[in-house]
């Protein structure tokens, strides 16, 4: 049998919010596996995998080295990052990651960059490489609420996906990407939010995907327009 290891991160916290998806999907996602969502016919039956779940601190300085510390202690397969997106209203599939960070608000160390690269030898703009169309095909099956976005934004969140992916593109065979959750809350609410559960179904679909794309990878799946 083959065995993946899969990293998955989120953020450790966010002022005023009590239920954090980014520290409760992971954390369910490293407890519970995968479950029983693989069909006897699915290839990913061959598989064992193994997730690790971190915690990162909202910091342009210390998101991707904590990010990166736990990468050099498990040798991912694959890395899917997540952080909390309090306006939106579903699943949002992160397709870019840009080389800026522009923010008007502190981060966790009081830092406020404007206008600055990210890496200033780097690329504009990293694309994620994860299967985002099979992952919107499992949501639509299980009834979460999702849409693709196009940005991770300027700020942390958007740091920590561009640094991931320009490791990655060194790495050979690793899968990265960037998953933005809504704020935790009853379905069809005014407030944009969705239960827990749903978004940790919404983690393992995203998990499960990118599995079965790691072991038979189709340019298929792969959606960013």
């Amino acid at each position: 049998m083959r065995e993946l290891t899969v990293v998955i991160s989120g953020f450790d916290h966010y002022d005023d919010v009590t239920v954090n998806p980014a520290v409760e999907v992971p954390k369910a996602l490293a407890e519970q596996g995968l479950g029983n969502l693989l069909g006897p016919d699915d290839t990913s039956e061959q598989v064992s995998v193994t997730i690790h779940a971190v915690s990162i601190p909202v910091s342009f300085a210390k998101a991707w080295p904590t990010l990166l510390e736990a990468i050099e202690a498990t040798h991912p397969n694959i890395v899917i990052a997540t952080g909390l997106k309090h306006a939106a209203h579903s699943v949002m599939l992160e397709r870019c990651a840009t080389n800026l960070m522009d923010t008007a608000k502190p981060d966790a160390d009081n830092m406020i960059p404007q206008r600055e690269p990210i890496d200033a030898n780097g690329p504009a703009a990293y694309w994620t490489r994860l299967p985002l169309r099979a992952i919107l095909k499992d949501f639509t099956d299980d009834g979460v609420p999702a849409s693709l976005s196009s940005d991770a934004g300027t700020f942390v969140c958007n740091s920590l996906f561009y640094n991931l992916l320009n490791w990655a593109s060194t790495q050979d065979h690793v899968l990265a990407g960037f998953v933005s959750f809504p704020m935790v809350g009853p379905a069809h609410s005014a407030q944009h939010t969705l239960p827990l559960d749903q978004q940790i179904a919404a983690g393992r679909d995203v998990v499960r995907e990118t599995v079965r794309y790691y072991l038979k990878p189709s340019s298929s799946d792969i959606l960013i327009d």
